[in-house]
């Protein structure tokens, strides 16, 4: 895991500047650990009835708070992974946390 991502173990305490580990399958960088990403969905405890068409869920569940994926660098490796999820108050702030900008070109 420390060829992809960044966590307790290997972060030196903070977070680190994107790309200097191995990108994914997919070719995208940093999908494990080195900061929690915010996601646009609402928190719901499990995918009933979720939508089926990659669109955020943002109807029914806990409205104050967010899903976060991926670990940070102040967790363990064996936490992160893109498919990691938990919940967040929306209104939390920590040097651990953060969202990633997407380009369709």
């Amino acid at each position: 895991m420390g060829d992809y991502g960044w966590y307790r173990g290997n972060s030196n305490g903070k977070t680190q500047p994107v790309g200097q580990k191995q990108p994914n399958a997919f070719g995208l960088y940093d999908m494990h650990g080195n900061v929690w990403e915010w996601c646009e969905d609402v928190w719901h405890e499990n995918y009933q009835g979720a939508p089926t068409d990659g669109s955020a869920w943002v109807t029914g569940g806990d409205t104050s708070s967010r899903a976060v994926r991926g670990g940070s660098w102040n967790g363990n490796a064996d936490n992160f992974a893109s498919g990691n999820r938990g919940n967040w108050g929306a209104g939390v702030r920590d040097d651990d946390q953060g969202f990633r900008v997407v380009l369709f070109v």
